[in-house]
């Protein structure tokens, strides 16, 4: 016998960063036999990740094309992984969190008939349009899926309020693992201006803005808020990773270019930006990722979003939710600028979303439910 099947099965860079210490971990086990789709929905992005963490996917449908649509994506996803499925014969197919590729993947596992489990499993705002497509997708992902790899005891206690009773586990979340990996001291950063910028005096402020439901009026008050904050603190700079989306490409460089403390810079891989949020001095972000990226780094982060589905932190006190109104993101920014106070309380909080164990209970919960390990994998006590 070849060991248990794993699949798993993701499409974009975020997926991917916080799926490659899981695969990795898996091809440790001598019971399991670990197989990795990429679906591709992101192709450069997902590509960067790939080289990284140093994993060649078994199978690639590559279905990334101009002008993808939620229903291109998620009907490409369904053909071609029905066709993997049959081909391979996964015993258990593993999706991540709230994307297009993680809903199609658990939707074929089920016509299929294959376990699904869901990584990063139980994040919710209650809101079906908010964040769009993500907050439907990982409520559908939650109905299909057996296992439940939980990050924190919040979402644990979301799936069960939903109904939810069996299969969950308190895994803590796998970006922590793949911090191990990325963050190093001697980092250079292949964009070269980054490895000028002065970490040490200057108060490095690390900005991402790209979520669909933030397009129209909420970025534009967003980046009117950048461009005050770096016009008004010289000891500022801001540096930006602008999306490659065409409307936040626009509204950024109306509103930011020319402006001597703003750095709008190109996408960069996930090494760049985790060793960037290193040095930074506080994250401004509208990302789910960057919410418990940061925190493991002690740096602050002001969520430019209407709410979040991760509120572990806010209430730990390392994240506060700016909202998307000029004046609140201002008055927010230039509290954690200005007072020391607020600062060290923020950088100083408890990382309420993991240890960097997360990756060993996911393949222990694993080994348990197929009968090749006797005891509950131990569950993620933050602390």
């Amino acid at each position: 016998m070849s060991g248990i099947k794993v699949m798993s099965v993701f499409g974009t860079r975020p997926e991917a960063i916080k799926m490659a210490p899981l695969v990795k971990e898996l091809r440790r086990r001598e019971d399991l036999e670990s197989l990795c789709c990429v679906t591709a929905q992101h192709r450069e992005m997902l590509d960067s990740v790939l080289d990284i963490f140093q994993i060649i996917p078994d199978y690639d449908l590559n279905i990334m094309e101009p002008g993808q649509t939620l229903s291109t994506i998620t009907t490409k996803c369904l053909l071609g992984l029905e066709k993997v499925f049959q081909s391979a014969k996964p015993d258990l197919v593993l999706v991540h969190g709230d994307t297009s590729t993680a809903f199609s993947a658990a939707l074929a596992a089920f016509y299929s008939k294959i376990p699904v489990g869901h990584v990063e499993a139980g994040l919710r705002t209650h809101d079906r349009y908010s964040p769009f497509p993500e907050e439907m997708n990982r409520t559908l992902v939650g109905d299909l899926a057996e296992l439940h790899f939980s990050p924190t005891v919040a979402n644990k206690e979301n799936l069960c309020r939903e109904g939810i009773e069996k299969g969950i586990y308190l895994t803590g979340n796998t970006v922590i693992d793949a911090m191990a990996t990325t963050v190093r001291t001697d980092f250079r950063f292949s964009t070269e201006g980054l490895n000028h910028i002065d970490y040490e005096n200057q108060k490095v402020i690390v900005v991402t803005c790209h979520r669909r439901e933030n397009y129209g009026q909420p970025m534009e008050d967003i980046m009117s808020a950048l461009a005050y904050i770096a016009k008004t603190y010289p000891g500022v700079e801001l540096v930006y990773p602008v999306h490659l989306s065409p409307v936040v490409q626009e509204v950024a460089r109306r509103h930011l270019e020319g402006i001597g403390n703003i750095h709008l810079i190109p996408p960069v891989d996930v090494e760049e930006m985790h060793n960037l949020m290193a040095r930074c001095y506080m994250v401004m972000t509208d990302s789910g990722g960057l919410q418990e990226e940061a925190p493991a780094l002690g740096k602050p982060v002001l969520v430019m979003r209407k709410e979040t589905e991760r509120p572990e932190a806010v209430a730990a006190g390392t994240v506060k939710l700016a909202g998307v109104e000029y004046d609140r993101i201002v008055a927010l920014a230039e509290e954690v600028i200005m007072d020391r106070e607020v600062y060290d309380t923020m950088a100083h909080a408890v990382n309420p979303y993991g240890d960097g164990k997360a990756c060993e209970r996911i393949a222990d919960a694993i080994e348990y439910r197929f009968g090749l390990r006797e005891q509950l994998p131990e569950e993620f006590v933050p602390g």
